[in-house]
């Protein structure tokens, strides 16, 4: 990557992140693109040339994720199996969100999470990102399973299980009675799937 494209995603990255930490602190109809653009320390225009809308900035990093783990997975060593390159890969990229989040771990940021990602409007937006997402996560796995994107089942039915694999942990640790960290969650969740889910 060049250094033009690679300031273009640090914009783009710091767009993301300011319109998550402004919704988290001040409600998603409390935000405006103006506030996350002059967060980020850019003009609405230049937000207006990455972004549609607030919610899609937002989900941007689920999307982004995603790509990550599907490049960590191309590059986990060939003689690997497949449910611990997965899960490597994506220890690997959600050890990264969450040092560059630099978020306060307590419960108003967790509570202010919760209300951003219930918003219908922003539901939408995770969705969309989330559908983009899995083709990626596929497209990866196709790879390294010599299979085809394109026409065979799969690839596709792992990264909708990798992807309902994180959402699980993800929904149970902000709206549920979590019995864990997020990261044992996700380690078990992932770890269920590659065993087959058996019965409890």
């Amino acid at each position: 990557m060049g250094l033009r494209e690679r300031k273009k995603e640090e914009t783009r990255i710091a767009l993301s992140w300011a319109a998550i930490k402004l919704t988290v602190e001040r409600g998603f109809d409390n935000v405006k693109v103006e506030d996350i653009a002059a967060e980020a320390g850019v003009s609405h225009r230049t937000f207006n040339n990455y972004f549609s809308s607030k919610g899609e900035a937002i989900a941007a990093r689920h999307f982004d994720r995603a790509v990550q783990i599907a490049d960590e997975l191309r590059s986990r060593p060939d003689g690997e199996p497949l449910w611990e390159a997965i899960t490597n890969a994506v220890f690997a990229r959600f050890a990264l969100g969450m040092r560059e989040a630099e978020r306060p771990a307590d419960e108003r940021w967790s509570a202010g999470v919760r209300l951003m990602t219930q918003h219908p409007e922003q539901r939408g937006e995770f969705l969309k990102a989330h559908t983009a997402a899995l083709d990626v996560l596929a497209a990866a796995v196709a790879e390294r399973t010599g299979t085809d994107a394109d026409r065979d089942l799969y690839p596709h039915l792992v990264a909708g299980t990798v992807g309902a694999a994180i959402l699980a942990a993800i929904n149970l640790w902000l709206h549920g009675d979590a019995p864990a960290p997020f990261e044992r969650l996700l380690r078990d969740a992932l770890g269920q799937v590659a065993a087959g889910l058996p019965t409890p």
